[in-house]
């Protein structure tokens, strides 16, 4: 196990408190154990660090800078590409299956490919000035209040909402000039002026053809969803592009560290506060916060993108402000800040977001389905004198979002009694297929799915609950699913 680096001064020890958690929480998406995510967390950590500091960028100092990503999907970035090495050298039997899946894909390739071809939110990102860039990342991925925002980066409190607005113009401003840069076909070339329109337009209506087209090109798609600002959709345009494989994971459990602050685990912080932090999380995960219903699909997202032919003086004009930034540090930075260009990680709180759009959450009942019911209810059999058990656990199955073949819910479960692990079970009939997932290691055979407990989420207290979410695939009927079983024990539908 790779020891962490020492921080150099004040402002690195800022950092490492800052980044750490971020930096750890990535890594436990990434294996199979507490102990290998701790061991890649620092093997990433340190190669991270490194590389800050190679740059110059670790901590402040003069002169022009070198296009890069902020600080914290840098780091995050250095946990894949450590994960990355373990698997091309034969340690990957620490790693998640998924993830081991992942980096044998051409998904993975694509971002350590031609730069050309790379997610574009990764090189609009990169391209934006780091100030701006840090702001964008905190508050959109990381979820942090704007007024924790503006006191790590020096801004302005009564200015950064602002601030934040023009930014996600100019990252979509980026991400257009990086697609238009993509080697693309004549069918995603004929869809251009269509898909600007359509982003620029928040209340225009979709094209069934374009909906087809964003549906099947992950180039297509990827831009559109950086190029639409309203509706919800840029945080997880940003995670799923910069960090990859488990973005959307990561980002709902950032929202949700941000609910409680979560701060346990950084290097050289072993005192009380951290234990309360870890209770803290242990009480959020047995309260069972939803899932942020904001989140969906890349490949789903109606969206577009920007027209490839721009004049001479829209280029002249961006290239002038390429290093300008937005959010400009206000003139009584606290002291004890850190630099823009080592932007701090932690989160933003769920399940209600501030968005300008409400998620569409709904909460199914337990009235059974008509396919379900069968004939016997018209005619009920008199009651015999069997005994029979109340169900100890309590399921509540949430349809957060659903779109032409695919949808996001959240399963919330309730127990009577304490458990120290547990398996959630059921059944599908529509032929409905899971996908990512969070908070739990799903396993699904044919329409039977199984989720079990995370290394962190195992205990859950009598009378409490736990959460887990996750996207999925239908084709045509999304019934809700039936037969939940808790440890082998059926549950009640709520």
């Amino acid at each position: 196990m790779s020891d962490l680096p020492t921080p150099q001064d004040a402002d690195e020890t800022a950092l490492f408190s800052e980044c750490w958690d971020a930096v750890l929480s990535y890594a436990d998406l990434c294996t199979a154990g507490s102990m290998t995510a701790r061991r890649l967390a620092d093997e990433a950590f340190t190669l991270g660090v490194r590389r800050l500091r190679a740059e110059g960028t670790a901590v402040r100092g003069p002169g022009r800078r070198p296009a890069r990503l902020p600080v914290v999907p840098e780091l995050l970035t250095a946990v894949r590409e450590t994960a990355a090495v373990w698997e091309s050298e034969g340690q990957g039997q620490g790693l998640d299956p998924d993830l081991r899946l992942w980096l044998n894909s051409e998904a993975a390739a694509r971002y350590s490919g031609p730069p050309l071809t790379r997610p574009v939110a990764l090189r609009g990102l990169r391209d934006m000035p780091e100030a701006d860039a840090s702001l964008l990342w905190l508050a959109e991925v990381e979820a942090l209040p704007l007024s924790v925002v503006a006191r790590r980066l020096g801004l302005d409190p009564q200015t950064v909402g602002t601030e934040l607005d023009q930014v996600r113009v100019l990252f979509r401003e980026r991400c257009h000039r990086a697609h238009r840069d993509t080697p693309l076909d004549a069918e995603c070339r004929s869809y251009a002026r269509l898909l600007d329109a359509v982003t620029r337009s928040p209340g225009a209506e979709e094209p069934e053809d374009l909906s087809r087209h964003l549906a099947t090109c992950v180039p297509c798609a990827e831009a559109a969803a950086c190029l639409r600002l309203t509706g919800g959709a840029l945080p997880a345009a940003l995670a799923t592009g910069v960090v990859g494989w488990g973005g959307l994971a990561y980002l709902e459990r950032r929202r949700r560290a941000a609910e409680v602050r979560l701060g346990a685990g950084a290097p050289g912080r072993t005192g009380p506060g951290d234990l309360d932090r870890d209770a803290s999380r242990g009480r959020v995960v047995r309260g069972g916060l939803l899932a942020a219903a904001g989140l969906i699909s890349v490949v789903a997202l109606g969206a577009s993108l920007m027209p490839f032919g721009g004049s001479d003086g829209d280029e002249t004009a961006a290239a002038h402000d390429d290093q300008r930034p937005v959010a400009v540090p206000s003139a009584t930075r606290p002291s004890h800040a850190p630099s823009r260009s080592a932007a701090p990680a932690t989160t933003r709180t769920v399940p209600v977001s501030p968005g300008p759009s409400t998620p569409k959450t709904r909460t199914r009942h337990a009235t059974p389905s008509p396919k379900h019911r069968g004939s016997a209810s018209a005619a009920a059999p008199a009651p015999t004198a069997t005994v029979t058990h109340a169900p100890t656990c309590q399921v509540a199955y949430h349809l957060d979002d659903q779109w032409s073949d695919g949808f996001q819910a959240t399963l919330t479960v309730t127990t009577d009694d304490a458990l120290d692990d547990w398996r959630l079970a059921w059944t599908f009939d529509d032929g409905q297929r899971i996908g990512q997932t969070w908070d739990a290691t799903p396993h699904q055979s044919g329409s039977q799915v199984t989720a079990s407990a995370k290394s962190y989420n195992k205990s859950v207290a009598a009378h409490g609950s736990f959460a887990f979410g996750f996207v999925g695939t239908h084709d045509g009927a999304n019934d809700d699913p039936r037969a939940f079983t808790l440890n082998g024990e059926s549950c009640a539908v709520k």
